[in-house]
């Protein structure tokens, strides 16, 4: 079966997913392959340990700022250049090692989800992400996930994730040849940084508990609606479909 085909023109509604911990979960691949870049690209500190991360909800441009400054590196445009070329290699090349191993997985029901949203003439899809535009092929690929999503807002388009809304809301301008108004604008992600970067734009947002934020967590943050997963596909749906008959957030 051919795979779907992203659609331009006629979406009557944007959904903008997260990809780790929402999609996908790598199982560590993404936090080994940033210390192992870091190294390569500067091995004058292989000597140094490597900092704690806080991944969730991170953009990648935003750990490596941090890690910079861990380090007494000078934040340069030469010096970003250098860790992300080495980072997407040693991000690829972890996937498919921590695949060998049996380590790594889309999370339940993702695309029974994603067919079921491709095939809506009234749906674009697009991601909205920490990662790099880079890294995120590079996982969307691994999973075999990249061809729903062809446009979107990254990691390197800007350090904070709460300017990354108003990115994706352009792009899929772009693409589908409409605006789209906030009211038909979902996020949907796992962590309170994506609960606050539907809010920085005025999007709605539907959150998922298959990462590190537990649903307490995520309940608190008021989300428009709070799922457990996505294996429910029919539930799911009636779900997506509800977040659009609800006020607009405040």
């Amino acid at each position: 079966m051919m795979p779907p085909t992203p659609k331009v023109g006629g979406c009557a509604r944007l959904l903008l997913f997260d990809i780790d911990g929402t999609l996908i979960d790598t199982e560590g691949a993404g936090l080994r392959s940033f210390s192992e870049a870091f190294y390569l690209a500067f091995p004058e500190h292989s000597g140094q340990l490597f900092p704690p991360l806080e991944l969730g909800g991170a953009t990648d441009h935003g750990l490596i700022m941090h890690l910079f400054e861990h380090f007494g590196l000078e934040d340069l445009p030469l010096h970003r250049r250098r860790f992300f070329e080495s980072y997407t290699g040693k991000l690829a090349a972890s996937l498919e090692h921590f695949s060998k191993e049996g380590r790594g997985r889309l999370l339940p029901g993702v695309v029974d989800l994603l067919d079921a949203l491709a095939g809506d003439d009234d749906v674009a899809l697009a991601v909205l992400t920490g990662n790099t535009e880079a890294g995120a092929r590079v996982k969307l690929r691994h999973f075999q996930i990249d061809h729903y999503f062809s446009v979107g807002a990254y990691g390197d388009d800007h350090h904070d994730r709460n300017e990354l809304g108003p990115i994706a809301r352009e792009r899929a301008r772009q693409q589908c040849g409409r605006e789209f108004r906030s009211s038909e604008i979902v996020v949907i992600g796992d962590t309170l940084r994506d609960i606050a970067c539907a809010r920085a734009f005025g999007a709605k947002v539907i959150a998922v508990a298959t990462g590190a934020a537990t649903r307490a967590e995520l309940a608190a943050a008021s989300p428009d609606i709070l799922l457990d997963d996505f294996s429910d596909r029919e539930r799911v749906l009636d779900a997506f479909q509800s977040v659009f008959s609800s006020p607009a957030p405040a």
